[in-house]
């Protein structure tokens, strides 16, 4: 753990010294100098005091909120500022071997800083500095809603244009703003659905923190076909060190309790038939089952009794039960709805033309709809925020999926 430290602070220390060598260079007016000396010194230390004060028992707050976004704001611009007079300096050093060598006079063996570059450096790094500001002020409650046709031609006649509002990954505990998501209720009721589905994590940890939102989220208007839900991992409460094993039972019947306190049907490795008409088609439920974490998902035990005809829908809250398993399940899943990866709420997207976010590197699928023999996932990214309090370029989503008998079209 020693040398841990040692290697973080050295990694620090180098930042920090870059990032002053840029503003230096910018400026040479002292006092501007030294109120950003000051204020990254008062910086690191809240950021410091801040971790050695975090309670694993506790988990998550509104300050460790507060912490990693302050993080984030002083590490990744600083961080890009590194960068560019790293690369800067790489060439001031063959600069002046090759004028060594040469035997050009100079006063240094390295040639001065351009301020030209420190002025590039501090404009490139303003860009995320900006945007992380945007993401925890605007962008956290800027709710899209994402509308998305599904194509199937084994689809039940009675259910061509079945509308299905998702919405998941709420994470009640980092809400701030009563009346930004009063707005996102709002939004979810004007779709007029057919059916709503939440495909889990309702909480960060404990389930009081879920309290203050209920009579929001029962706002939430009922819909013809029910409103259903599953588990997320952080439904779990395994992400804090518990007192005892009682305790964390206890806050996990709760939070179960909450699905039902806000009027959905929580569905723990079960199926149930949706009927319309003549016609029937099957929403399967299970417990998170991600490769990376909890496994209490029960595809077996959900679908017994399941013909591999019939059209199943299935909410699995972590997308990596796609490939791992779902794909491999003797029993057809048509439409698969999970949530869990929140685009890292940090990403690109045009519409149509480009996505991209660090989370592509770690999910295969990641955010929106995929295709793979012919069976689709959906993965929404979320509603809520968690970590990062914020949201820069991938927001938080409602999404409405429209079933279409037909040829498949992605």
């Amino acid at each position: 753990m020693t040398i841990r430290l040692i290697i973080f602070f050295l990694i620090i220390t180098l930042i920090e010294f870059y990032a002053f060598q840029a503003v230096k260079t910018f400026t040479k007016v002292r006092w501007v100098q030294w109120v950003y000396l000051v204020v990254s010194i008062i910086a690191i230390a809240f950021i410091a005091y801040q971790f050695t004060k975090f309670d694993r028992s506790v988990g998550q707050t509104k300050m460790t909120l507060i912490t990693l976004g302050v993080l984030l704001l002083v590490l990744i611009p600083k961080l890009i500022l590194t960068l560019v007079l790293l690369i800067e300096d790489v060439f001031r050093l063959f600069s002046g071997v090759y004028l060594k060598i040469s035997g050009t006079s100079t006063d240094s063996f390295l040639p001065e800083r351009r301020k030209f570059v420190s002025q590039l450096a501090l404009g490139i790094a303003a860009i995320p500095f900006s945007s992380l500001i945007y993401g925890m002020t605007l962008g956290k409650y800027n709710y899209k809603v994402i509308r998305q046709q599904i194509f199937f031609p084994d689809l039940p006649d009675a259910f061509d244009g079945f509308k299905i509002t998702q919405i998941s990954d709420v994470h009640s505990g980092s809400f701030d703003d009563p009346e930004k998501i009063e707005h996102a209720i709002d939004l979810i009721n004007a779709q007029d659905a057919d059916m709503i589905l939440f495909t889990g994590d309702i909480v960060n940890t404990h389930a009081k923190e879920m309290l203050p939102w209920i009579s929001i989220f029962n706002k939430i208007k009922p819909h013809p076909y029910g409103k259903h839900a599953v588990l997320g991992n952080h439904d779990y409460g395994e992400y804090v060190t518990w007192k005892t094993k009682k305790d964390k039972q206890e806050n996990f019947e709760n939070i179960k309790a909450l699905y039902g306190k806000i009027g959905f049907d929580l569905m723990l490795n079960t199926h149930k038939y949706i009927h319309k008409g003549e016609d029937r088609i099957a929403l399967v439920g299970v417990e998170n089952w991600g490769v990376r974490f909890k496994k209490a998902g029960d595809l077996h035990k959900a679908s017994e009794g399941l013909s591999k005809e019939e059209f199943k829908i299935l909410m699995s809250h972590d997308p990596s039960h796609w490939d791992a398993e779902v794909n491999q399940h003797p029993k057809d899943f048509h439409l698969t709805l999970s949530g869990h990866t929140h685009g890292l709420q940090f990403g690109i997207e045009i519409p149509g033309y480009f996505k991209w976010s660090p989370a592509q590197y770690i999910y295969n699928q990641w955010a929106g709809l995929y295709e793979k023999y012919g069976k689709y996932i959906y993965v929404n990214r979320g509603f809520g925020f968690h970590a990062y309090p914020g949201r820069v370029g991938i927001m938080p989503e409602i999404t409405v999926i429209e079933l279409k008998k037909g040829k498949n079209v992605v």
